[in-house]
């Protein structure tokens, strides 16, 4: 056997279980150019779908692949199997935007206040001042 494929069949497996491909890619394609491809297959009719190669995320052998490598590079031992389909995760990030708006709306609101409690309590005909520190003044 050798060792080296020149291509790798792959799937790309979406957080909810379905799947782009398979289809087949040169050693030599890079990470970048994998992403390309999912966003071009990408299914209309799901939501979260990636604006931008930057929005997704490939996830192989348990390891994020970086854009700048190439499929043969990100290929593992593993996962190698001649004539074999290789699975790889995809994950989608929230754009910039949305991530804000959320994290604006979970902020709770402050309605924290301070006020001043004072009361004149008649002990034993003597007038008491109580302060929220809980000392007493007379």
């Amino acid at each position: 056997m050798s060792g080296v494929q020149d291509s790798l069949e792959i799937k790309f497996r979406l957080i909810d279980g379905s799947d782009i491909g398979p289809k087949s890619f040169p050693a030599a394609a890079s990470v970048a150019s994998l992403k390309e491809s999912i966003l071009s297959q990408w299914p209309k009719e799901k939501e979260n779908a990636p604006r931008t190669v930057k929005d997704v995320k490939i996830i192989s052998a348990g390891k994020i692949l970086e854009n700048n490598k190439t499929v043969g590079e990100c290929r593992s031992a593993l996962c190698d199997v001649p004539g074999g389909i290789t699975t790889m995760h995809v994950v989608v990030s929230q754009p910039p935007q949305e991530k804000e708006k959320k994290a604006t709306s979970n902020l709770k609101q402050n309605k924290c206040a301070c006020i001043r409690i004072a009361g004149i309590v008649t002990d034993d005909d003597t007038a008491v001042e109580i302060r929220l520190d809980g000392q007493r003044r007379s």
